[in-house]
């Protein structure tokens, strides 16, 4: 069995190896639950992965929100580099669910964008739960939502071996049945190559790189891995696992046992229809079924065909649907991060979908058995999990009421104290806002702006944008990696300030931040609540300048219970600083690259990521593109002269 190892020579500090040892020490007890209290910035990230360490189990941890879960997949992936941590969010850029609007009698046909990015990751999470002990998956709520049955998963992945006896024609058939496409022309994961006695496998696992397979008869002579661009032999392989290609695979022979049962649904729901006079009803559910059914009969696949989840998961009615947590073992570890607010999200993800759905099926767009495709219950979460560590600044009621142990992180091994809290009218309040935020600009700092409303935060950004302000909008319509890159770029300095609704609440890591603003404090509502305020206030904790200014006409009770416990936690800080004689100093934290790293080096011929640049090479082409950037300005190419100013400051970052 692997075991989990920390790549870390840092020691737990301050209330650290107290929260651990009692942590860990109600796990091994048996304990369903455990509550890591902890202020921001005091390390609860360093703090869990110890006790990942320390528990050895395979470990779930569900963030709220993506931008929060990609944060933690790069900084456990740094902690943990020779262990398998993996990434596994929605695969879609976009997604409109189908539904029906009773009201217009409007019907939406499902939209989505699939990215394949994060599709490989996701891939990467279910093979490696299945075959590596030593697994961490990073999660949002896309957790809880159906997959297929593990068993089905396992028994699709296969192995070659050098010296298989085994037909080429063989070989193809295997990888079609696992989702590759044969394709000599359009090179991308999932494809296969033929060419002769070469089979070139381009697996969903890693772009980077694909598997050639060499035939001499009908024996496989040599399994080696390659480079995606070059072709460059990396290394040669004894054996090699081929995953599929899809996650949510499935078995020719279990559609073939499926359809006679969707057939049989759709005979008995098409009488129903027609005996309470809905003509419309059983003609538009039959010919759209029938529709569905020849397209599994001829491709094994057709549009919407997670709602027949039921019959080829081989469930009955009702029964709890499978999702990534069935593909852990029996005495894996499942962390809640940012507990108060991810709890009541996965509770309410199920009466959503719930009451869409149902509308399909009393309108005649899907079968019953639709109602079946759906995201975990709250009670069925419950019941899946085995131990549970909550971890939050401010954890909910739900956890609290359980009244389950708690250790608390409130002293920060740096010294750092909480933010001062100031409240400022709303007269002028936005060229309030940009007086501050230049003060920031010109000491070099970052600042969040945190609004209520869309409207709001967009008419904010473009006046910021007239000034001259180097400013991001964070909104929902931005792809998840593409939300993860603000954040990046606020941190090495391509973004002075920030600005958004909800995604600034929870667990962002940016000590480069020092102010942050929070406009229409005083309203009422889930966003100003005192949790919510307490977690906002928390963004500029990690930084030693850090303060907050909340723009309010008049002091609420959520205000003033969120400025007392700031001040609360600042007295105990500043104790604790004295009797230990630490002096506060921002946290300096090395800025990850991106989750997935695109090509910064901008030379397609050396092809050279920053990533691998040493110390001189990176001054060297500092230069270089310092000339390059001034030329495209003189030649008024400004477009061109941004993107090298922006991997300029990329790679500055990276100068030690």
């Amino acid at each position: 069995m692997n075991r989990f190892s920390l790549n870390n020579d840092k020691l737990p500090k301050g209330d650290q190896p107290k929260a651990i040892k009692e942590s860990v020490e109600s796990i091994n007890l048996g304990n369903k639950g455990h509550i890591l209290l902890g202020a921001t910035g005091t390390g609860k990230t360093f703090t869990v992965a110890n006790i990942i360490e320390q528990t050895n189990k395979q470990t779930l941890i569900i963030a709220p929100n993506k931008t929060l879960a990609g944060q933690l997949y790069a900084e456990l992936k740094e902690l943990f580099p020779n262990n398998r941590v993996e990434y596994f969010i929605s695969n879609f850029d976009y997604y409109r669910p189908e539904a029906y609007v009773v009201s217009s009698d409007t019907y939406l046909e499902k939209t989505s964008k699939i990215n394949w990015d994060i599709e490989m990751m996701r891939i990467n999470a279910v093979s490696s739960l299945l075959t590596r002990d030593d697994t961490i998956v990073v999660s949002s709520v896309a957790s809880i939502f159906s997959l297929r049955d593990p068993k089905v998963y396992e028994n699709a992945f296969f192995e070659i071996e050098a010296g298989d006896k085994i037909k080429r024609k063989d070989l193809l058939y295997k990888l079609s049945s696992v989702g590759f496409k044969r394709n000599n022309i359009e090179i991308e994961r999932g494809n296969m190559r033929v060419n002769g006695d070469i089979v070139d496998i381009f697996t969903a696992e890693d772009k980077a790189k694909f598997i050639r397979v060499s035939f001499f008869d009908d024996e496989i002579e040599f399994i080696k891995e390659l480079n995606a661009d070059t072709n460059k032999v990396l290394r040669t392989l004894e054996r090699y696992t081929i995953f599929p290609v899809d996650s949510n695979i499935t078995d020719s022979e279990i559609i073939k046992e499926a359809i006679p049962k969707i057939k049989e649904e759709l005979k008995e729901t098409v009488k129903k229809f027609e005996d309470e006079g809905k003509i419309l009803e059983a003609q538009r559910l039959e010919n759209r079924t029938k529709l569905d059914i020849e397209q599994l009969q001829e491709y094994g696949f057709c549009s919407g065909i997670e709602n027949y989840s039921m019959y080829l998961d081989g469930r009955k009615k009702g029964e709890t649907p499978f999702c990534i947590m069935d593909y852990f073992n029996d005495d894996f570890l499942l962390v809640v991060d940012e507990s108060h607010i991810t709890i009541p999200q996965i509770s309410g993800m199920y009466k959503g979908d719930r009451s869409r759905k149902e509308n399909l099926v009393k309108y005649g767009f899907r079968l019953p058995t639709a109602l079946d495709n759906r995201p975990l219950n709250f009670d069925e979460f419950v019941e899946k999990t085995n131990q549970t560590l909550y971890v939050s600044a401010t954890p909910g009621d739900y956890e609290l009421e359980k009244k389950y142990s708690i250790s608390r992180l409130i002293n920060r091994p740096t010294g750092l104290v909480d933010p001062l809290v100031t409240v400022v009218d709303n007269i002028d309040r936005i060229d309030k806002v940009y007086n501050e935020i230049q003060k920031q600009i010109e000491n070099g700092e970052r600042t969040l702006i945190t609004t209520l409303t869309i409207k709001m935060s967009i008419e904010l950004s473009k006046f910021l944008k007239t000034k001259g302000v180097k400013v991001a909008y964070i909104n929902s319509e931005l792809k998840t990696l593409e939300r993860d890159e603000v954040i990046r770029r606020l941190r090495i300095g391509i973004y002075d300030v920030v600005v958004g609704i909800n995604l600034l609440r929870e667990g962002l890591d940016i000590p480069e931040v020092s102010l942050v603003m929070i406009l229409d404090a005083d309203k009422s509502g889930f966003l100003r609540n005192y949790r919510s305020l307490v977690q906002t206030i928390g963004r500029a904790s990690r930084n030693n300048k850090g303060r907050v200014i909340m723009f309010a006409d008049e002091v609420t009770k959520s205000m003033k219970d969120a400025m007392d416990e700031t001040s609360n936690r600042r007295e105990i800080q500043i104790e604790y600083n004295k009797k230990n004689n630490i002096t506060p100093v921002t946290i300096v934290k090395e800025i990850p690259p991106k989750i997935i790293e695109l090509n910064l080096d901008l030379d397609p011929k050396k092809k050279k990521t920053i990533s691998k640049m040493s110390q001189s090479e990176l001054k060297e082409k500092i230069r270089e593109l310092t000339i390059t950037m001034k030329k495209a300005s003189e030649e008024l190419d400004f477009e061109n002269a941004m993107k090298y100013r922006d991997a300029i400051i990329e790679l500055k970052s990276r100068l030690k």
